[in-house]
């Protein structure tokens, strides 16, 4: 331990410094605390009025005690006026002397008014008053309990600030397994995840001691339950990372796996809520949603099941990394890091997007075919099928979906048979990307995530391994209408914009900008519907062609129904 003091002059200069900030509120002739047995039920109704425009606040006085009520005038206009007679008591008895009557004027409000002063100060002014009492409090129960709240907000505030620097939100535990080694100061004792019961003692030996006094007990309980209702304290990441690491435990013993998905959306409420509960049917333990356009009260409704986590990306989300990226694709890469780095309570997670749907295809759970994969796979890729419109080779109800052939050559042959007029331009028949979406382990450091890839420690795709089993069902354009209403969107920022390059390189493929391009160019709208009903639309003659190469796949999502299940309307 080091004998060099944190502070030059050690405890003497502390003091020194604390007791400079305490000199007493000085008043002028005329000026004074209202009196001892002021009636403060009119101060309730009572509005404070901006003093710069107040006539009764204009005064060339330049005491502290001016300067300070002004102050706390202008933060409390609009509020009522017991509210600014409570902060201004509060700033004379914060000192190191105050009027003789200060400190039972005080004990007045609180005691007579204490449920108002509850409903109308914001947690700041609360603590405030609590850490007063330790002050000034009347008898000896206030100033215990004010003190000991003092030191435990005073400390929270000191921690939660310096944790920013580890550029963690305060909302976001600690990931699992990457806790640094060394002793902690004062030799004491590590704190126990499984056992430790510091933090409960600390808040019930609070919560007991308020009782004592019937001033201070309501305000002591109301913050001690502000703070283990926030969840941005210490307390509540503590209880996050415990409960991962007992359901940790609890899945090691029955080698299960638990996985998740995490997606920016821009989609309605009924969309999101038909993604949701298809993965959340499928096993997920929990989704991370990103709304990258939100709208009011569509978190707030998405939160409300255990299971998910929904997000507004808004300006004060975007802050936090600087500013909000011009590029959707640069918002999902960064929104899938923030899942990750939020140390999610899975085993698995899969950063997908809002019209694709994970599918198994012998009906085995996913959880059971990611706990079989080998340790040194570190990520497994899913490949997308590609929704085909209902037409006459599709039942009632099913979704019918078009594959391809992963090897290149073979790819190339199933497409002149299966697309007679378009398969040389556009070999695997798919509108949209052919590499898939990965499945990759949580919690790891130093992992970048993009949309079909990621890397680990300078390493692509580290343990890759095929999900052939699993089908990422991709409703991209599922029907004429819709196909129309994004294609222009797509054509210059999306899936068919002229930065990306054709999926194969076999025969004459192009890239889907070109392919679009000339098409429209020659054709017009007309021509793309024609090209639109030979490569999308679910007719007998597609589907039965698609069925003989082994590419056809048919399944019944029956996402209303799903939707009507976990979401109830």
């Amino acid at each position: 331990m080091s004998r060099r003091p944190t502070y030059p002059g050690g405890i003497s200069a502390v003091l020194a410094q604390w007791d400079g900030r305490r000199d007493p509120i000085d008043f002028g002739p005329g000026e004074a605390l209202p009196a001892p047995d002021i009636d403060l039920e009119p101060l309730t109704a009572q509005i404070v009025a901006d003093p710069d425009s107040d006539a009764g606040e204009q005064t060339t006085s330049k005491t502290s005690y001016a300067w300070k009520r002004r102050a706390l005038r202008r933060e409390f206009t609009g509020q009522p006026e017991l509210c600014f007679l409570n902060g201004l008591l509060i700033t004379c008895l914060r000192k190191r002397a105050w009027p003789e009557h200060a400190p039972a004027l005080f004990h007045r409000l609180w005691a007579e008014q204490g449920a108002f002063l509850l409903a109308h100060l914001n947690p700041r002014w609360l603590v405030s008053s609590a850490t007063t009492f330790g002050d000034a409090g009347l008898t000896p129960v206030q100033r215990s309990t004010g003190l000991a709240l003092t030191a435990l907000f005073g400390t929270m505030k000191l921690y939660e600030a310096e944790r920013l620097y580890s550029g963690q939100p305060s909302d976001t535990p600690h990931t699992l397994g990457h806790k640094a080694q060394g002793p902690l100061p004062l030799e004491m004792d590590d704190f126990s995840l499984s056992s430790g019961g510091l933090d409960v003692n600390l808040l019930a030996r609070l919560w007991q001691e308020a009782e004592g006094d019937a001033v201070i007990a309501p305000l002591a309980h109301h913050l001690i339950d502000l703070a283990i209702h926030d969840d941005r304290t210490v307390f509540r990441r503590l209880r996050v990372m415990r409960t991962r690491k007992e359901r940790r435990h609890a899945r090691a013993a029955s080698r299960s796996a638990r996985w998740g998905v995490v997606t920016t959306i821009k989609a309605p409420l009924d969309a999101i809520e038909r993604f949701a509960a298809h993965h959340l049917e499928q096993g997920a333990g929990h989704l991370y949603l990103y709304l990258d356009d939100p709208q009011q009260g569509v978190a707030e409704a998405l939160n409300t099941h255990p299971q998910i986590t929904a997000t507004n990306c808004d300006a004060g989300y975007w802050q936090a990394f600087g500013e909000r990226p011009d590029k959707h694709q640069v918002r999902q890469t960064r929104n899938a890091q923030h899942a990750n780095r939020s140390g999610p309570d899975l085993d698995w997670l899969t950063h997908i997007d809002v019209d694709e749907f994970l599918m198994p295809r012998d009906g085995t759970p996913i959880a059971d075919t990611l706990a079989a994969l080998p340790a040194e796979a570190f990520c497994a890729r899913v490949r997308p099928v590609e929704s085909l419109a209902p037409g006459d080779g599709t039942a009632p109800g099913e979704t019918a979906f078009k594959s391809f052939h992963i090897d290149a050559q073979a790819r190339t042959e199933a497409g002149a048979r299966i697309y007679p007029k378009w398969g040389r331009y556009l070999p695997a028949g798919m509108l949209s990307h052919v590499a898939g979406k990965l499945f990759f382990r949580t919690g790891r450091p130093g992992l970048r995530i993009r949309i079909h890839n990621l890397t680990l420690a300078k390493q692509d795709n580290p343990g890759e391994v095929a999900l052939s089993q699993i089908d990422l069902c991709h409703m991209h354009a599922p029907t004429w209408d819709q196909f129309l209403d994004s294609y222009r969107y797509r054509l210059t920022q999306g899936a068919y914009r002229a930065d990306l390059g054709p999926h194969s390189k076999s025969g004459e493929a192009v890239s889907h900008h070109v392919l679009f391009s000339t098409i429209e160019a020659e054709g017009g709208e007309p021509a793309l519907r024609a090209f639109y009903d030979e490569v999308c639309l679910g007719s007998r003659a597609l589907c039965d062609r698609l069925e003989a190469e082994g590419l056809l796949r048919r399944y019944m999502l029956n996402l209303d129904a799903l939707r009507d299940r976990h979401f109830p309307p």
